[in-house]
């Protein structure tokens, strides 16, 4: 049986596999950004993940995951989104407390578990912000969604899935009723870096570029 991963090792590779998801690759800067952690705390880490052959480091070019490092990250990722759906199906946690509670019991439950909540969930294909849950092998099934901000006026598309399950964020989102699944109109786009409006169950909102682009849309089936 493989040596368990310790906690901190499983949050750095979970927090690259999700900055390489956003930009293809995970700067330094924005993991001690996303992790809330010294730069050193960082350097050291990473440091360390290299030398145990779970990424490739390139100066002022960032980290990106081994194949390794990246079946590590993948199962994290998979038992934090089953806890998450856990946590909101049968316990009515609310989205936005969901993700910050799955990150401390992720380290605590094996596949084992993982596998006992999948079953109990009937095989859920997503979170609860629409991020794809990955199979016990590591594989993912989604279609390819865009940024919302990349949408052109007029364009009607479906929410796939919010990237960034921060509280406030997704406590903002919930508020004007954007979630996985609903149907949205692109009504106007602002000059220069100016906001983008929606129509969302028929009512008028207002998103800053940096927002749109943590929200992913696909176009609907024809």
């Amino acid at each position: 049986m493989p040596a368990k991963v310790s906690d901190i090792i499983e949050e750095h590779l979970e927090t690259i596999y999700r900055l390489q998801e956003r930009g293809g690759v995970a700067r330094t800067s924005d993991i001690v950004r996303l992790m809330n952690v010294a730069p050193g705390t960082v350097t050291n880490t990473v440091e360390r993940l290299e030398k145990e052959l779970l990424v490739l480091h390139k100066p002022y070019k960032g980290v990106q995951l081994t194949e390794r490092g990246r079946r590590i990250a993948l199962s994290v990722i998979r038992r934090h989104r089953l806890l998450e759906r856990l946590l909101t199906d049968l316990l009515n946690i609310e989205w936005d407390k969901s993700h910050a509670i799955a990150c401390k019991l992720e380290h605590w439950i094996n596949e084992d578990v993982a596998k006992k909540i999948e079953q109990v969930l009937n095989n859920p294909r997503t979170c609860p912000h629409g991020n794809p849950i990955p199979t016990e092998h590591g594989r993912i099934f989604e279609e390819k969604p865009q940024p919302l901000v990349g949408c052109k006026v007029g364009e009607r598309i479906i929410i796939a899935k919010i990237i960034d399950e921060k509280a406030e964020f997704l406590q903002y989102l919930n508020k004007i009723g954007i979630k996985p699944q609903k149907n949205v109109e692109v009504v106007n786009r602002a000059p220069l870096s100016g906001p983008i409006t929606i129509k969302i169950d028929g009512e008028i909102h207002a998103l800053s570029r940096g927002m749109a682009s943590l929200i992913m849309v696909r176009k609907p089936h024809k």
